[in-house]
């Protein structure tokens, strides 16, 4: 069985408050990772229908600050689909209320592996590409895999070098 990207997308909007600042009136990074670990996790838990567990984050990149007050947005799809393990890739946007402004503050890649009963990975549904851009998310996300499994690779072969 396969599943479209759009069968899976997940959107939160969330007002951003004291509670996710510092002194200064900037959400920490921290508060704004954990709610695009919790989108994400959405996004894989529903084109695997079943649990899923962070398997890691390849890239969080922050471009801007998100201020007390304003909304932020996330925007999380999957981008990659495996045997057991997908990559959703998270869009952060800040908007301001009182002026509109609308800023692309952050963006992030997760992978995540689908659990069984028994918390053992398990397969998931193929993804069904349907446009050109779900094309090309879908092989730079392939790529980003090779990386991953590369380097991982060497770690483990330094490791059992020393």
């Amino acid at each position: 069985m396969k599943k479209t990207v759009q069968e899976s997308q997940v959107t939160i909007i969330q007002q951003m408050t004291q509670e996710d600042a510092n002194l200064a009136g900037n959400v920490h990074g921290g508060a704004i990772m954990k709610l695009v670990d919790s989108t994400a996790g959405m996004v894989a838990a529903r084109h695997s229908s079943s649990n899923v567990v962070t398997a890691s984050i390849d890239r969080l990149d922050f471009f801007y600050p998100v201020y007390i007050g304003e909304l932020l947005k996330i925007y999380a799809s999957i981008n990659h689909a495996g045997n057991t393990s997908m990559e959703i890739g998270a869009r952060v946007e800040a908007e301001n209320v009182m002026t509109g402004e609308v800023r692309h503050t952050a963006s992030a890649y997760l992978t995540f592996v689908a659990l069984d009963e028994n918390g053992k990975p398990k397969p998931i549904p193929e993804l069904s590409l349907l446009t050109d851009e779900e094309k090309r998310r879908n092989s730079e996300a392939a790529e980003r895999k090779k990386i991953r499994l590369s380097e991982r690779s060497r770690e483990n072969d330094a490791q059992n070098n020393t």
